[in-house]
């Protein structure tokens, strides 16, 4: 097939009027004037819209009713379609706080779906979002089940999930067995849900922390006098940050700050709950009740329970905040990809790499979604 005639978004991420091929879902070439070559091969005309890479959701714990942690292949199939139908071609689930048990029959589910998986967004790995975090900062994570960096610990969960823990977030400051600078070489660890000062932080990056997870929330911000984690962030060059675009987590003004100090070193994330794509209601978050209204979840004392969005709505509202489309539009493809070691795979749109393609109206409404497992 050939996607003919489109603005496509380049590696450079700059845009040009090109063809697309696609053969055995794989980017064959992007070029000019493509059928001319390829007279023979089936056409979809682009004309009129933008061609962009398959997003890359790589924090997500769930949508559909379904969450990651439930076990349950079924669920883990609802979140996968319902993220293909938003853009999403990629996503790691995304595991909490709750009783290692729990923990291990979510990442030997995950990785039974992911060995067979032939429909719905591709599962691209895991991100273990606790137990290693700090109990002051546990957000909507359950406090019973908190516990300090367990490097043999992790070692199992990895193994149960069949090597496929992509991120690993921990509180950094609770570190007193090395587990960072051991895990670093296992996958990328991510400072979150912290108590860690900008001092502390900085010394997490020197020994192996490259990521932080969801940027500006359970963490210390920034002011003139403690910079805090945010500013630690702001300030370390390699250091990518996870950032919820939402409209509710952080205030639009933060997300432009963000996006222009963090230009290539941020990731549009969804942080969704099992909400996500469902009506308002009570619903269930790692064992706690989670009231949802509009776009806002939240426990019965006001703490913010992850989020009902997907990276489709985030890109429309970074752009109406903004932000310059195709930086956000970076923030959730190459660089996400990047983050979880499959910048070689997906990303950009260029030959070789997998044929992950969203087709884009003039008003970033989705036209068509391009994906095979």
């Amino acid at each position: 097939m050939i996607l003919k005639n489109g603005m496509v978004l380049t590696k450079d991420f700059t845009w040009a009027v090109l063809d697309v091929r696609v053969e055995d879902g794989r980017i064959a070439a992007v070029g000019l004037d493509l059928c001319d070559y390829f007279p023979q091969e089936e056409v979809f005309d682009c004309t009129g819209c933008r061609v962009v890479p398959g997003f890359v959701d790589i924090h997500t714990h769930g949508a559909m009713g379904a969450d990651a942690c439930d076990a349950d292949a079924d669920g883990l199939a609802r979140m996968a379609a319902h993220y293909l139908s938003h853009g999403v071609t990629s996503f790691c689930p995304t595991t909490m706080t709750v009783s290692p048990e729990e923990i291990r029959r979510a990442l030997e589910t995950i990785n039974a779906f992911a060995s067979s998986q032939k429909e719905g967004a591709t599962v691209a790995g895991v991100h273990l979002e606790g137990p290693y975090i700090a109990k002051e900062r546990k957000g909507a994570q359950k406090e019973e089940y908190v516990k300090v960096p367990d490097f043999e610990q992790f070692l199992s969960f990895n193994e149960a999930s069949g090597n496929r823990i992509r991120i690993v977030s921990v509180a950094p400051e609770r570190d007193e067995s090395g587990f960072v600078s051991k895990a670093s070489k296992v996958c990328t660890v991510s400072i979150a849900h912290t108590t860690a000062d900008y001092d502390q932080a900085c010394e997490a990056f020197k020994q192996g922390v490259t990521h932080a997870t969801h940027l500006y929330n359970a963490m210390s911000g920034f002011s003139h006098r403690a910079p805090g984690v945010v500013g630690a962030v702001f300030d370390t060059p390699g250091v990518t940050a996870e950032i919820i675009c939402d409209g509710f987590h952080i205030h639009p003004a933060a997300l432009r700050v963000a996006f222009n100090l963090l230009k290539g070193r941020i990731c549009v994330i969804s942080d969704s709950m099992r909400a996500a794509g469902l009506s308002d209601g009570v619903y269930d978050l790692g064992g706690q009740a989670v009231t949802v209204k509009g776009k806002t979840a939240l426990l019965a004392d006001g703490t913010i329970a992850g989020s009902v969005t997907n990276l489709h709505q985030e890109l429309k509202n970074l752009v109406s905040y903004g932000v310059p489309m195709e930086e956000a539009l970076r923030a959730m493809t190459l660089t996400p990809a990047r983050e979880i070691g499959l910048d070689q795979e997906i990303g950009t749109l260029e030959p070789g790499k997998r044929a992950d393609i969203v087709v884009l109206d003039k008003d970033l409404e989705i036209v068509r979604v391009f994906h095979t497992n």
